[in-house]
């Protein structure tokens, strides 16, 4: 079991829980995600806490491999009225920011986000990890390598779970000493990583649990799913298959499904709770 103090709330993971996924952009990799006005983005909200989703994940640009960058000011002028109005309309809801901006999670945080998911482990903006530590908010650390323009090109390893379990330990460290006591570990699937990269992470996922954290499981619809599967990220089957693989990582050992589809999440996990209770 873990706790995570969101700005003096608790969340506790006792059980596996669902991160929904909200993208305010035009460009995300799933076109099923994306949203533009405040309305579009609650009502989906709504959607999904009904669902069973336990955090909404905000995210204001694509970090998808080739995508355009943001500079903090435009990412911003995507995600705060939303973020406010989210908020607002459901208080009780734990709103994560999908950023690697110190300026855009300080904001968001002031306006109602109490988790940092960060897709950079610190490394695109030097000032976030202070920040995040002053926050005083949980943290997700995820492992990248490059940055969302360069990282399929640099998806280079001689071993890529050593590595990756290797340099999320540096950070982690980093992170600790700066000050940031709450972690979330993510792997990073797709970030820097080919296919063959993805699965072996997938089957040697139980060694992420070294680190005495909760484990984030990012997979939803991604291509090394629907390309291996011969579809689309928008393809029913593609769907199928996250669901498999959810399966797959709740059984070894994940704690956080980040998904576009949290009825199928939710779901997933409830037969997973009772597969294991009849054990």
């Amino acid at each position: 079991m873990f706790s995570l103090n969101c700005k003096g709330r608790l969340l506790v993971v006792d059980k596996p829980l669902v991160m929904g996924i909200l993208n305010i952009t035009p460009d995300s990799f799933y076109s099923g995600s994306r949203t533009q006005t405040v309305d579009e983005v609650l009502f989906r909200a709504e959607q999904m806490l009904m669902e069973g989703a336990a955090i909404l994940d905000l995210g204001g640009q694509s970090t998808r491999p080739g995508s355009e960058q943001l500079n903090a000011d435009n990412e911003l002028s995507r995600v705060i009225a939303p973020l406010e109005a989210l908020h607002k309309r459901f208080p009780e809801a734990y709103i994560s920011i999908d950023t690697y901006y110190a300026k855009v999670a300080r904001y968001a945080v002031e306006a109602g986000a109490c988790i940092v998911n960060d897709i950079s482990g610190g490394s695109l903006d030097p000032q976030l990890i202070p920040e995040v530590a002053a926050l005083k908010v949980p943290y997700v650390l995820m492992h990248i390598k490059g940055n969302p323009q360069t990282m399929q090109q640099q998806a280079v390893y001689a071993d890529v779970t050593r590595e990756v379990l290797d340099q999320l330990a540096d950070r982690k460290a980093v992170i600790e000493k700066a000050g940031i006591r709450d972690c979330i570990i993510d792997p990073g699937f797709g970030f820097g990583k080919t296919a063959a990269h993805n699965f072996r992470l997938m089957e040697e996922l139980p060694v992420f649990s070294l680190f005495k954290a909760p484990v984030l499981l990012g997979i939803s619809r991604k291509s090394f799913i629907w390309k291996t599967l011969g579809t689309t990220p928008e393809s029913d089957d593609t769907l199928q298959g996250t669901t498999a693989l959810h399966m797959a990582g709740l059984i070894k050992g994940a704690n956080l499904l980040r998904v576009h589809d949290v009825k199928a999440a939710a779901a997933t996990i409830k037969l997973f709770l009772e597969m294991k209770g009849a054990g």
